[in-house]
């Protein structure tokens, strides 16, 4: 990787905007991620990351920038996942794969739509895949300013994030209003996936989500450390990715750059793969309400 230390590679804007953008991204996704783990919320991330397919692609087809796409479909989805279904386990997920149906139906249309009317599959790849080397500065204040309000809301909500997840019940007794709870968590969950979608791709974005999060949790005994490890992973694995990929333009075939995505997702899998490399604790706490213990997370 000889071209890494040469004064291109911080010299070049698009590649400082990468790494800004993808700062912001593993950040908001490593924190966010963990309560998503704990509270076993994945699938709901990895849905929200497909419908984010129909807000990218439909943006794309009115003109719009990709990102707002993304937001404005996550966020009404969120709202509709939350808003139908009921505050157990298995009524969120049904009210969420309903609602992913929907989504990708709309996604297929318009997809095809694009296709049609640009007479090329950029649109495709770059919503499904993502380009963070093309990103506009113009964006950039945009996305900056998602995550740090996803982040906030968050952390203002911490507290009755982790008691709702160990028990609605007990929540609801001490006076937590458990449904708008769900809806601004999912909503700070719509954000964070729309940020890995332009980083990414709406595909692979659930990867800097849950990956980093599962691999801090393994690693660490409070949810506070995971978080702040999660974003680290998160940071390392995109930092590195954007620099492998614009390395992999020098290999061969010479000229042709690997996708970020592609080093992104596989740097996290091999950071997952290594937490088990620890020796278990046997007295370790549960991470999650659905460790060791049967409850239902709101």
């Amino acid at each position: 990787m000889h071209y890494l230390f040469e004064p291109g590679l911080l010299g070049s804007g698009p590649v400082r905007t990468a790494l800004l953008v993808g700062a912001v991204v593993a950040i908001t996704s490593g924190v966010i991620g963990v309560f998503t783990v704990i509270r076993g919320q994945s699938f709901a991330g990895h849905s929200l990351a497909d419908v984010a397919t129909t807000g990218g692609s439909g943006a794309f087809l009115v003109g719009l920038n990709q990102f707002w796409g993304f937001l404005i479909a996550g966020i009404a989805a969120a709202a509709l996942m939350e808003g139908i279904g009921v505050q157990r386990r298995r009524g969120r997920d049904v009210a969420t794969g309903v609602v992913l149906g929907a989504a990708l139906g709309a996604a297929a249309l318009f997809l095809y739509l694009d296709t049609q009317q640009t007479s090329t599959t950029g649109a495709s790849f770059t919503v499904l895949f993502g380009s963070i080397f093309v990103i506009s500065p113009d964006t950039v204040p945009a996305l900056i300013a998602s995550g740090i309000v996803a982040l906030v809301t968050v952390a203002v909500l911490a507290r009755v994030l982790l008691l709702t997840s160990l028990s609605a019940d007990l929540a609801r007794a001490r006076g937590v209003h458990v449904k708008i709870v769900g809806i601004a968590y999912l909503a700070a969950l719509a954000i964070s996936v729309s940020l890995a979608a332009v980083a990414i791709g709406a595909v692979l974005s659930t990867a800097l989500l849950i990956g980093p999060a599962a691999t801090a949790l393994r690693v660490t005994r409070s949810p506070v450390r995971a978080m702040a490890a999660a974003a680290l992973f998160g940071l390392a694995a995109t930092w590195l990715g954007i620099v492998l990929a614009y390395d992999s333009y020098y290999w061969p075939p010479y000229g042709h750059g690997w996708p970020v995505s592609f080093f992104v997702v596989a740097l996290v899998l091999v950071g997952y793969l290594l937490s088990y490399a620890r020796r278990p604790n046997r007295n370790r706490v549960p991470r999650s309400p659905h460790e060791g213990a049967e409850c239902s997370p709101a």
